[in-house]
C-alpha cells in the first residue's frame, strides 16, 4: 500500500540522528589525529566494492564520510588501518569471490591487530552469511547491512577495541538519510540515488530481500543535490534506483520520474542526464514524452527484457509479455529515432527450452540492441526460482550463452559499422587505462569514443571524426 505524503515524515532519518553520527565522526577523528601526530602518519582505508552502480555509490558514502573521520584512501591494502569489503549478491561469483578475499586478511590481522576489518552490503543482509562470517571469518570486526549505512561512524567507534565482532544488520527498510557526505572519485560524472529497494519481486532475484521496498527520495532534496552538482562542475548525471521508473508512487501525490526529469533538466551546468535501471512494465509514455522533450537526458535507454519467451517471462515474475516489450520498444523509437539501446538478459532460467531461447535470440534480432549484459542463471538461496525443478545442465546453458554472445556481437559491430566517417558528441572522461595519451570519453548514445588529446579536454563537451570502428568501441579524431 501506498504511504501517504503524512506517513512520509518518518522514512527519513532525523536531522538529531544525523547530528549524532556527526559526534562520532568527531570523536574518530581526534583519535586518528593524535595518532598522527605520534607517528606522523595519517590512518589509512582500503575499500573494495562490489555488484551494481548502487553499491558503488553507497562506497562514495562510505569514503565520504572515512574522509571526514580523518581517514585516506589507499590502493594497497597491507598498509591500510580499515579495511572494507562492499559486498553484492546478485550472483554466487561475488559471493565467492569476497570470500576468497576474507581468508587472507586473517595474517594482516596477526601482524596488525589494531587493523579494523568491515564487511557489509547486501551480502550482509542475509543470515546465512552473516552466521558463515562470524564462524569462519572470526578476524573480521564488523558486519553492517544495507539499511543502515548513515551509521557507519557509530559503527566504527563500537569497533574500535571491541573483543567480538560488532554485527549491525537490519531486516526491515531503513529509512533515508540525507545530507550523508559523499566522495566522488569522478570529477565529470555523478550517480545520483532517486530512490532505493524494489517492489517487484522477479522470481530469480534476491534484490527486494536485500534492498527493501520502495522508498522514494523528496524531489526537492534530489534537485538541490544536482543543483550542487552542476555549480561544483560535474557535467553528467545518472538517476538511480532498482526501478527508477517506480520514482514517486510511495509518496501518493502524483510525483513521477517523467516530472522528476523535466524538473532536473532545468538545472544549470549539467550537460547530460541519464538514468537506470527501468523496469520495462512501469515504463510510461509520459516518460518517453520527457525523454524525447528533455534537451539533456541522454538517447540512450537500458531496458532489461531478461528472456524472450512469454512463458519464461511469466515464470520469472515479470508482469509483460513478448508482445508488450516489442510494443514498447515500437512506441520508444518511434518518439525518439536516434536512441540507442542495452538490455539485460538471462540464459538458462529453469524449465527453459530451445524453443524459448530461440524466443530470446529473436527479440535480440528484431530490437538490434547496441549492448547486452548477459548472465548464465545463477541460482539465489532464497529465491522461488531457486526451487524450481527443470534446472538447465550447464552445458546446455554454455553453449546458448555463447550462441547469445555471438549473435549480439554481430549486432554490436554492424550499428557500430554505421558511425565510421561520422562526427560525434563526446564527453571527454578521463585517459585511457592502457596508453596515457589516449582520452576516452562516451557519445549521448553511451558510445564508448577513444581518441589523442590532453589534460585540458576532461570534462569539456568535443567533437570527434570516427575513423575506426570495434564491436564495444569507437576511435576517432578531435575536430577543432
Amino acid at each position: 500500500m501506498s504511504k501517504s505524503t503524512k506517513d512520509r515524515k518518518n522514512i527519513c532519518v532525523s536531522s538529531e540522528e544525523i547530528t549524532r553520527q556527526q559526534q562520532f565522526i568527531e570523536e574518530i577523528k581526534e583519535i586518528n589525529y593524535q595518532r598522527e601526530v605520534q607517528t606522523g602518519k595519517k590512518k589509512l582505508y582500503y575499500l573494495a566494492t562490489f555488484g551494481c552502480q548502487m553499491n558503488e555509490h553507497d562506497s562514495e558514502k562510505l569514503a565520504g564520510m572515512l574522509s571526514e573521520m580523518g581517514y585516506a584512501e589507499t590502493d594497497n591494502m597491507n598498509d591500510s588501518d580499515l579495511i572494507i569489503y562492499n559486498t553484492c549478491c546478485v550472483r554466487e561469483n561475488a559471493e565467492l569471490k569476497v570470500y576468497g578475499h576474507l581468508g587472507p586478511l586473517k595474517h594482516l590481522k596477526k601482524e596488525n591487530p589494531d587493523l579494523l576489518i568491515a564487511v557489509c552490503g547486501c551480502m550482509m543482509q542475509q543470515p546465512e552469511v552473516v552466521e558463515h562470517i562470524k564462524k569462519t571469518y572470526r578476524h573480521v570486526d564488523l558486519i553492517f547491512g544495507t539499511h543502515n549505512l548513515y551509521k557507519f561512524p557509530e559503527l566504527v567507534y563500537s569497533a574500535i577495541g571491541s573483543p567480538t565482532t560488532i554485527i549491525d544488520v537490519w531486516d526491515c527498510e531503513g529509512q533515508i538519510a540525507e545530507d550523508v557526505a559523499i566522495e566522488r572519485k569522478d570529477g565529470v560524472k555523478a550517480w545520483v540515488t532517486v530512490m532505493y529497494g524494489c517492489n517487484n519481486f522477479c522470481s530469480y532475484c534476491i534484490v527486494p530481500y536485500v534492498r527493501g521496498r520502495e522508498r522514494s527520495r523528496k524531489m526537492d532534496n534530489i534537485i538541490e543535490e544536482i543543483k550542487t552538482l552542476g555549480q561544483q562542475g560535474f557535467k553528467e548525471i545518472t538517476l538511480l534506483g532498482q526501478n527508477v521508473n517506480s520514482y514517486g508512487k510511495d509518496i501518493g501525490d502524483g510525483t513521477s520520474f517523467a516530472g522528476l526529469i523535466r524538473e532536473v533538466d532545468k538545472v544549470p551546468g549539467i550537460e547530460r542526464i541519464r538514468f537506470m535501471t527501468s523496469h520495462p512494465k512501469d515504463l510510461s509514455d509520459e516518460l518517453i514524452h520527457a525523454m524525447r522533450d528533455c534537451q539533456k537526458v541522454c538517447e540512450h535507454l537500458h531496458l532489461p527484457f531478461q528472456a524472450g519467451s512469454t512463458r519464461i517471462l511469466r515464470e520469472m515474475n515479470r508482469k509483460y509479455t513478448k508482445e508488450d516489450y516489442l510494443g514498447l520498444v515500437s512506441r520508444i523509437k518511434e518518439n525518439i529515432p536516434d536512441i540507442t539501446l542495452s538490455t539485460d538478459i538471462i540464459v538458462g532460467f529453469p524449465g527453459e527450452t530451445e524453443e524459448d531461447f530461440l524466443e530470446t535470440l529473436d527479440i535480440v534480432e528484431k530490437v538490434r540492441f547496441d549492448n547486452a549484459y548477459t548472465f548464465l542463471y545463477s541460482k539465489r538461496t532464497g529465491t522461488p526460482a531457486a526451487k524450481m525443478e527443470e534446472q538447465i545442465p550447464d552445458e546446455v546453458k554454455k553453449d546458448r550463452f555463447q550462441r547469445l554472445l555471438a549473435t549480439q556481437n554481430r549486432i554490436s559491430k554492424e550499428l557500430n559499422d554505421t558511425f565510421l566517417g561520422k562526427v560525434v558528441e563526446v564527453l571527454v572522461e578521463g585517459v585511457s587505462k592502457t596508453n596515457d595519451k589516449v582520452f576516452t570519453g562516451r557519445t549521448r548514445g553511451n558510445k564508448i569514443v577513444n581518441f589523442e588529446g590532453d589534460g585540458s579536454l576532461i570534462g569539456q563537451l568535443v567533437n570527434v571524426r570516427i575513423d575506426n570502428v570495434k564491436t564495444w568501441s569507437l576511435e576517432g579524431s578531435i575536430i577543432k
